[in-house]
This record gives structure tokens, C-alpha cells and sequence, in this order.
């Protein structure tokens, strides 16, 4: 079932409980990684949610870090079994976790708790059977690893993060802020995800599908500038009838050599980057707004309803409707896992 999102809902998914989170470090722990779980899910604002955020290790013990000094956890892996949400920090993956970490993460994931996984955090994840027949991700560096290591992984080298149910892998450095985002999106709501990464400071979605920069991507040159300047004004202007031809007038750019610039700085084509920003404008107003089927088609650009519920469904696995309702009955009565 291909879609860019990479996300394979299951039913009443949004339904998931977040407010208890526990950050699995082992040793090697990518500083930069941690410091990002820690913004999103350990720092208290006033307006946002807040979460009971613990960081552990096996017995409690100091952990070293990849830059050379040690942290030391207050919580041993007990914390687990109460988190709703485990994630698993990037380490050394030739380090073998302990089988009583592994044992934890799997029992988070049999009742249901959200298990993510950050670039080599990925390979605890492997170890513990949890990406068995999943489809995944990590680091472009480490993918053929995991794949030579959990031949029953379906790992994507290409994405920035991949959400297989209660099971989300993420790339490497910023993909974390990708994942972190995204589940926040899941659980509370896209004007609390954009809220928190207005906040942040940083954009606030990135498609699960769009590729990691595997390559160094193509510097900006003066025949072919950066297209974010256009992506910002698109995105102001769902409603419009935009096209390749008329995107391509607007950067100056014949519609051929665009679309190869669109891909390079993107990840993806331009019909299929402006259906998925169209769906995601959808997923707002289905999200936060009264409007009826028929005007979010026209206020996302769609034209008809029709045509909304077809991008739509094949994007999300489900209809506007089902949606809006899964949606809102989570958010009015959210149940625990």
C-alpha cells in the first residue's frame, strides 16, 4: 500500500494515551538526539501538554555519551511498563542491549504503548523482534546494517520516519524532530504539534516520505534558487489550480528542469508534494473546523468532495468522515493503553 506518509494506521490509533514517556539510554547515547525527546516531551509550557518524562538505563547505571562524558539516569527500566510512550535513544549499535531492556520494550509494545525508535535506536528495536514484518527506517549510513542484521525488517533507506501502527522509526538528527512532531500531531492535534514547533522554532511537518539527503542535496545557484520561497507561497494558496506548468512559471524555470529541482530539494514529485500538503491542510480543517466535506474540498484545493475522499483515503487508509470522527472522539474522551 504505497503512500509518501508512510503511515499504517490501525484502528483507534488516535485513540492512544501520551502522557507518560520513557527515554531508554544506552551507551554511546547521541547527545543531540536526546536533547531533542527531552524539548518535545520534558519541558514544561504553560499552554502545551505536559508529560511525566523520565530518561533510564538498565539498573539506573551512568550512561557515556558519544561526546566523551557520562549522564546518569534516576530511573531504572520499571519505568517502562508505566510509559505510554518508550523511546529509544540513538546508541553504539554494536552494543547488545541487556535481554532485560529488550524484554521491557517488547512488553510496551504488546500492550500497546507507543515504541519509537531514533536513528541507531532502531537496531534495540531489531534485537527485540518489534520490526519483524514492519516496514522501518533509520540513519541512510546504517540501513543495510539493519537490514543484514533483521532480515525480517522492511527497512526504507529513503524516509525520514515510518509509523507501522504503535511502531515509529526515524532517521538520523533532525528526523527526530520530524517523528516527535508527528506523534504529537497523532495524539493531540495539529494546532498543538504546530503550536509546539512554533515554539521550537523548527517547520511544523515534514512528510514521513520525504527522502533523507542520502546525497549532499544541490547547492542553490543563481540559475535555479531554492524553491522554498515558492513552497511558502503555494502553501498559502491551496485553493488554487496550481500545476507543473504554472509552478514552473513562477520559479522561472522550464516545467522538465522544475520538476528535477522540485525532486532534489523535496523528495518528491510536484503533483505528489502538493496532494500531500493539500491532505494535510484537509486533516486541519477536518481536525479543528465545522466545515462540511464539500467546502474543506474547496478550501484544500481538491474541487470536490469526490476527489478529496479518494487522495485522502489513499493517503490515510480511511475516509474524511471516519476520520474527523475518529478524530474528535479521541481528543473528547481519550482511553489509556
Amino acid at each position: 500500500m504505497p503512500h509518501i506518509f508512510n503511515i499504517l494506521p490501525s484502528a483507534g490509533i488516535l485513540g492512544h494515551m501520551l502522557t507518560r514517556v520513557a527515554v531508554l539510554a544506552l551507551p554511546e547515547l547521541a547527545v543531540f538526539e536526546l536533547g531533542v525527546l527531552t524539548e518535545i516531551f520534558g519541558y514544561d509550557r504553560d499552554d502545551l501538554p505536559k508529560y511525566d518524562f523520565a530518561l533510564c538505563s538498565p539498573g539506573a547505571e551512568p550512561v557515556r555519551t558519544h561526546a566523551g562524558f557520562s549522564i546518569h539516569p534516576e530511573h531504572d527500566l520499571d519505568v517502562i511498563d508505566r510509559a505510554d510512550l518508550v523511546a529509544v535513544a540513538p546508541y553504539e549499535n554494536g552494543f547488545e542491549p541487556p535481554e532485560e531492556a529488550l524484554d521491557a520494550l517488547r512488553r510496551a509494545a504488546d500492550r500497546g504503548a507507543w515504541v519509537m525508535s531514533v536513528c541507531t535506536g532502531a537496531f534495540a528495536l531489531g534485537a527485540a523482534g518489534l520490526l519483524d514484518d514492519r516496514r522501518c527506517t533509520t540513519h541512510w549510513r546504517h540501513t543495510d546494517e539493519l537490514k543484514a542484521r533483521y532480515p525480517n525488517a522492511k527497512v526504507d533507506p529513503n524516509v525520514l520516519y515510518v509509523a507501522d501502527d504503535n511502531i515509529i522509526t526515524s532517521a538520523g538528527t533532525a528526523a527526530s524532530i520530524d517523528a516527535g512532531l508527528y506523534l504529537v500531531r497523532e495524539v493531540h492535534g495539529s494546532a498543538v504539534a504546530t503550536a509546539l514547533a512554533r515554539r521550537m522554532v523548527v517547520p511544523p511537518h515534514r512528510d514521513g516520505g520525504q527522502a533523507q539527503f542520502i546525497e549532499t542535496p544541490m547547492a542553490p545557484t543563481v540559475e535555479a534558487p531554492t524553491l522554498q520561497p515558492l513552497l511558502a507561497e503555494v502553501l498559502g494558496s491551496l485553493d488554487q489550480p496550481h500545476t507543473v506548468d504554472t509552478l514552473a512559471a513562477c520559479a522561472h524555470m522550464a516545467p522538465r528542469t522544475f520538476a528535477r529541482r522540485f525532486r532534489a530539494e523535496t523528495g518528491a514529485t510536484p503533483h505528489d508534494w502538493l496532494t500531500n500538503q493539500r491532505v494535510l491542510l484537509a486533516r486541519r480543517l477536518l481536525e479543528e473546523s465545522d466545515l462540511g466535506i464539500d467546502a474543506i474540498a474547496a478550501r484544500a484545493g481538491f474541487g470536490s468532495a469526490a476527489t478529496l475522499r479518494h487522495h485522502f483515503t489513499q493517503r490515510m487508509c480511511t475516509t474524511p468522515q471516519a476520520y474527523r470522527s475518529t478524530f474528535r472522539g479521541a481528543v473528547g474522551g481519550v482511553r489509556g493503553v
